[in-house]
């Protein structure tokens, strides 16, 4: 062997390639001898082979450095895989099993295992010559599976011819041609039968699934979605599993994480993914339906930006069922970017970390932590905000509709749940998606603001009022995971509200307040209420006049967020003019 880097001179360097090429030279040869010599040759080649390996074991004891890389590593590994399927290195084989079984009866059987492998190397030559779609992942397969194939080669061979004009399949076989081999049986009922016919082959579907997905839904089967990897699953293509309701589209900056509180409080099971690609939401979804099978699942999709490579964008919608549901969450466009723009509290260049006020300076001490935040947009720069954030992470739903096109849908105007509408506007989500109806002992929870995202208490609260052998915490209602005591009641009968947001007050221990304490007590909490009202009153958000009044002004910016607001509104004026 002169090239240690070359899989193909190493596999051709294997004893079983040496032994197989000296029997078909044999064979080719016109000189004498007879099998004796034959006999004799192998003899030799597989003493030279047996002497080579021990000076090379004992070489790169000395010098590790001149281990040859792996045959993977090799550039031509996928060619030299090819070589094991070559009647040298078949015969090969055979020699060398008839060897190891001589004393067992091996050297009476050679004759015909000699046949076999011609045989055998026939079958192969006419499955590389006919599919080109052979790689070094099939290869693999074959090598590990050979005898499992050439059993079922007539059936297999037949699948392969029935699907010949189905690209998409034959891609999906070959790539996953271990696991195709070693579940046949299944695989072929399911590819054999009317309803894959029907599902992916009669509209030539450019993802079919390899098994049946009615069968991976029966917890009884032996193969089902609770024994496949997500993965896998994604290789194969198969869709996700059947037990969700419905697909929930949505955006930022419309008030999705509240309608998202207010489904979980009626017993809907859905969660943001995040900001993740086509193949890792298949995975996150996947492994939510498979570890909530008895629960009422929903799945959600906010974001497009994230959806960075095509295939994997297609590949991903294809796994949804075209028998599901879709809601279409969708708001004015100038109230989506006035919330997005009022959402962007920054830290300003007096930030500190530290939110504990003194009681006895609390004017300088509020003024102080109010002061570290302060709004990213104003009317006045409005510009730098980028309008294609619209696109890709607001008004997405164009994007999304058509991979939805058979599919039955609810437009729902996120207006609609505002406190006021809130429980009406869930009772008849209820209804329509067949989910539990909110219950009118909870009604109160459906008339409160869930939001905190434009306004200034996200980032102020929570706030702790130091009176040195005590401490009150103070926090906004949704915000509180607090396990102190509310002792909100105690100071006040009217519940107190900043910014639309309910004010809680709360304290880690019983203490008894004396008349002296408690008026003092109550004056501070007034103060420090009064003090940052004011503030944020001084602080306004922008509102969808200011937004106008800066689009009237620049016509460059003013077309782009037409154009992408006309695009994204197109289905949505067909069903809601």
């Amino acid at each position: 062997m002169h090239n240690p880097n070359s899989a193909i001179e190493r596999v051709k360097n294997h004893l079983a390639y040496k032994l197989g090429q000296a029997m078909i030279d044999f064979t080719n040869s016109s000189s004498g001898g007879g099998y004796i010599a034959l006999f004799k040759k192998l003899y030799k080649i597989k003493k030279q082979h047996k002497k080579e390996q021990k000076i090379y074991q004992q070489t790169i004891q000395v010098f590790p450095q001149l281990k040859y890389p792996s045959l993977e590593a090799c550039s031509d590994y996928e060619q030299a895989l090819r070589y094991k399927f070559h009647l040298s290195y078949m015969l090969g084989e055979v020699l060398i099993k008839a060897y190891q079984t001589w004393y067992t009866g091996g050297g009476f059987k050679l004759k015909n295992n000699i046949k076999k492998a011609n045989k055998e190397f026939q079958i192969f030559r006419e499955i590389f010559k006919e599919f080109d779609q052979i790689n070094s992942s099939i290869l693999e397969g074959l090598i590990d599976n050979k005898q499992l194939f050439l059993k079922e080669f007539s059936r297999i061979k037949n699948i392969l011819k029935i699907h010949q004009d189905y690209k998409a399949i034959l891609d999906n076989i070959f790539h996953n041609f271990n696991y195709f081999i070693q579940n046949f049986d299944l695989i072929e009922e399911w590819l054999l039968s009317d309803d894959f016919k029907e599902r992916y082959k009669k509209e030539n579907h450019p993802y079919p699934s390899l098994l049946d997905p009615k069968k991976l839904n029966d917890k009884n089967e032996k193969i089902n979605y609770h024994n496949i990897p997500a993965e896998l699953a994604w290789e194969m293509n198969l869709p996700l599993p059947d037990n969700y309701e419905f697909v929930w589209l949505g955006g930022h900056a419309m008030g999705c994480a509240a309608l998202n509180l207010f489904f979980q409080r009626c017993n809907v099971n859905v969660k943001w993914c995040g900001y993740l690609n086509g193949f890792d939401r298949f995975v996150f979804n996947y492994h939510l339906l498979v570890s909530n099978s008895s629960s009422y699942n929903a799945l959600q999709i906010f974001e497009y930006r994230t959806f960075t490579n095509k295939f994997e964008e297609e590949k991903f919608f294809s796994s949804f069922s075209s028998k599901k549901k879709i809601l279409i969450s969708y708001k004015d466009p100038f109230t989506m970017i006035k919330t997005i723009l009022n959402a962007n509290i920054v830290k300003s260049e007096y930030y500190i970390q530290d939110k504990k006020l003194n009681a006895s300076n609390i004017t300088k001490n509020t003024i102080d932590i109010l002061q570290r935040y302060k709004r990213k947009y104003n009317k006045y720069n409005i510009k730098d905000f980028d309008p294609y954030l619209l696109q890709h992470q607001m008004l997405i739903q164009e994007f999304l509709l058509k991979y939805f096109k058979n599919s039955k849908k609810y437009f729902l105007d996120m207006n609609d749940i505002q406190p006021e509408n809130a429980f009406i506007t869930l009772e008849k989500l209820a209804t329509y998606f067949n989910f539990t109806k909110p219950s009118i002992l909870d009604k109160q929870f459906y008339q409160e603001k869930k939001s905190l995202a434009t306004t200034f208490l996200l980032h102020y609260f929570p706030l702790i009022l130091d009176f040195d052998e005590f401490e009150i915490e103070i926090n906004a209602k949704e915000l509180n995971y607090s396990k102190k005591d509310d002792i909100s009641d105690l100071f006040f009968k009217k519940k107190i509200y900043i910014d639309n947001h309910q004010i809680h007050f709360y304290i880690n221990k019983n203490l008894d307040f004396d008349k002296k304490l408690y008026i003092k007590i109550k004056k501070i909490i007034l103060q420090l209420i009064y003090i940052i009202k004011k503030y944020i009153n001084l602080n306004q958000p922008l509102c969808e006049k200011d937004i106008l009044h800066y689009l009237s002004l620049d016509k460059k910016y003013r077309d782009i967020y037409l154009k992408i607001i006309n695009y994204n509104l197109t289905t949505l004026k067909q069903h809601r003019p």
